[in-house]
């Protein structure tokens, strides 16, 4: 073979395969960009709920859609309640996914002398006209100007709504965000709340501890409430102004 046909097929032969290698690297890119903006780098074991993007992973109660009172704003979701009569509806969310064990992370803002809440274990039935009919609550509250914090610690941001009182209060200023972490672990039947860094509540989540202390709240005689070791997230409407953002959930 002649010396310019061999440096010909030489020159190609180099490129095809300098073709190659960008294609591969520029899918590489591709596929590590969707992974990055699933789950955080190093935080692989967790799943995004909210991104600040999309309501994807949410629903209504008892609805199959997101309801209009709820938006993305800034990364965030934000709930718009109606005030238009004294018994208004209410717009609450709920998981697409039903979880059993797990921990839960992310962050809330409430507006002044708000109050709202964040529940495991929601079991939808037509019968229940309200998620907190079957799901355990930890309470979401303004402490300074919101009624429900003069009636009792146990229902102060951070409780497990009229059972376990936060051990301080460490909430921020109205406005501010507050990070919580929430765990429950039905295997082990260890949970607790997280706010702001600060471990304030700890319960057992079944069993004869968690019995009693459902006896003693005003949900004792509720016939459904805190009977479903597995169940949806749920994020309330309780016709106040609330802001929830960076949800992820990761399964134990």
């Amino acid at each position: 073979m002649k010396p310019i046909l061999i440096l010909i097929l030489i020159v190609a032969i180099g490129l095809g395969c300098k073709e190659k290698k960008e294609n591969l690297q520029e899918k590489d890119s591709d596929s590590m960009a969707e992974s990055e903006k699933q789950l955080p780098p190093g935080q692989e074991e967790w799943t995004v709920l909210f991104d600040g993007t999309s309501f994807e992973e949410w629903k209504g109660y008892l609805m199959d859609e997101v309801p209009a009172s709820w938006k993305i704003e800034d990364g965030a979701m934000v709930l718009y309640p109606s005030k238009d009569s004294e018994n208004e509806e209410r717009f609450n969310l709920v998981s697409k996914k039903d979880y059993t064990n797990f921990v839960l992370s992310l962050e809330w803002k409430i507006s002044e002398a708000g109050n709202s809440g964040i529940f495991w274990g929601i079991n939808e039935d037509d019968k229940l006209h309200e998620p907190y009919e079957t799901g355990p609550e930890i309470q979401v509250l303004d402490n300074e100007k919101h009624p429900d914090a003069k009636a009792g610690t146990t229902h102060r941001a951070g409780a497990l709504y009229d059972m376990v009182a936060p051990s301080k209060d460490v909430t921020k200023a109205v406005g501010e965000w507050n990070e919580c972490v929430i765990t429950i672990n039905q295997k082990t039947n260890k949970a607790s709340v997280v706010l702001n860094g600060v471990e304030i509540v700890t319960f057992s989540p079944n069993g004869e501890d968690w019995d009693a202390m459902v006896s003693k709240s005003k949900f004792a005689d509720w016939e459904s409430f805190g009977k479903y070791t597995t169940g949806k997230i749920g994020l309330q409407d309780h016709g106040d102004k609330v802001w929830y953002r960076n949800i992820k959930i990761k399964e134990l």
